[in-house]
């Protein structure tokens, strides 16, 4: 059995590129200092001792900073290509959060919020680019499964390190985040080969018509319930570490370890789990489940019962597989939807989705605890994402008719 388990292993990663290894320990690096963000929240509210939607506001202003980065990134990614991209906005994003650590006034935090928030964003399309620029031929999904174990690994560190940071001091936590940050961008400088575009492809990008992705329908339609599902997925990672401290009373530790979870399983069932199942089903059957899984988990949280420790647990458990089902197949959707010439722009129209989620999730989501009480809230998003995942199905009724008529 153990020998069985082994060769899973093995198969799940064998036949990816150098590249796609260099970028997932880039990323590994990268995240194992994203740990500021999930305690933002508390630091507001505990550390600055502003209001619950103070916090909100901030987090806001990171969502409308990522808005302006990540359409930015896209382009820029296009022009110039996705190595200066990332290591550009590594550094200075890093460096602005050093700055971060050293000021209380709010206001002037809000600002920087939004010039943090621009670079970092910046650097999320340029990635997603990069992954695909390097993923051999019918390694995609597997290529970004192995970047999202690297992601999630990093996660795992970064929040057990940042609970046990944020316990002792919330300030640390912008320190270590932004000098983590700067060391991954010179590992890209580094480690990363260059892969300019050629002076042909630029000609051919001129004389050709080159899709824009707002012109294509499918797409933007698939982007919307995409924003949707992110808005509702960042809400675990923004709200819920109050709602377990305000209402369930776990200190800042337990509160990370019970994320961590979520980059434990992710590091240990991912890649196997994709390369078992990729080829059996169209990717949006898995993306569909994966939807009807994390609305699930967050009816954990509305539960009466006493036994929070569990509920918890159990909410980031679902939360988690709903990830690894839907997460690598939207990946892929959208990279199979470009190609060369437009891959930045549909990179930066996936990622200007996430930095959206950020704007409306957590302002909405705050308000809405606040109001009408998180029970509410927890129901709502679960509504609202069954709705989703019924969406995801009438867009493959659309994709399965279209692809019939192709063939008569």
């Amino acid at each position: 059995m153990l020998r069985l388990i082994i060769n899973k292993y093995r198969v799940s990663f064998r036949g990816l590129s150098r590249e796609t290894w260099i970028l997932s320990m880039v990323m590994l690096i990268n995240r194992s200092g994203y740990m500021a963000i999930p305690f933002m929240s508390l630091y507001v509210t505990q550390s600055l001792h502003q209001s619950a939607e103070s916090a909100g506001l901030l987090i806001t202003l990171f969502g409308i900073g990522s808005i302006v980065g990540s359409s930015a990134g896209g382009k820029l990614t296009d022009m110039f290509g996705f190595r200066p991209v990332q290591i550009v906005s590594s550094i200075i994003g890093g460096s602005m959060f050093i700055l971060f650590s050293t000021i209380t006034h709010f206001y002037t935090l809000c600002v920087l919020s939004v010039v943090i928030s621009f670079f970092t964003e910046a650097f999320r399309p340029a990635n997603f680019a990069a992954i695909a620029t390097y993923a051999k031929e019918g390694s995609t999904t597997r290529s970004y499964s192995l970047n999202r174990l690297a992601t999630n690994l990093g996660w795992t560190v970064g929040v057990s390190l940042g609970g046990i940071i944020a316990s002792y001091n919330y300030k640390l936590l912008f320190i270590v985040d932004g000098g983590v940050s700067i060391v991954a961008g010179i590992c890209i400088f580094s480690l990363l080969p260059s892969a300019q575009v050629s002076g042909r492809r630029q000609k051919d990008a001129v004389q050709m018509s080159v899709a824009k992705p707002w012109q294509d329908r499918f797409f933007v339609k698939f982007l919307i319930l995409t924003t949707i599902f992110n808005t509702s997925f960042f809400t675990m990672f923004r709200i819920a570490p109050l709602f377990f401290k305000e209402k369930w009373h776990f200190d800042e530790f337990v509160i990370g370890i019970i994320l961590a979870l979520n980059g434990i399983v992710i590091a240990a069932f991912e890649m196997i789990m994709i390369s078992s199942i990729e080829k059996k089903r169209a990717g949006i059957f898995y993306i569909i489940l994966g939807v009807i899984l994390i609305a699930m988990s967050y009816l954990f949280l509305t539960l009466p019962l006493s036994f929070h420790l569990l509920l918890a647990t159990l909410a980031i458990l679902f939360f988690t597989f709903g990830e690894m089902l839907s997460m690598p197949f939207i990946n892929t959707f959208v990279i199979s939807r470009s190609n060369e010439h437009n891959r930045g722009l549909y990179a930066a129209g996936f990622t200007l989705s996430w930095s959206l989620a950020q704007v409306i999730g957590p302002s909405v989501g705050f308000l809405i605890a606040e109001r009408c009480g998180y029970n509410t809230l927890w129901a709502g998003i679960s509504i609202v994402l069954f709705l989703c995942a019924f969406g995801y199905f009438k867009l493959s009724m659309i994709e399965n008719k279209s692809s019939v008529q192709s063939t008569i």
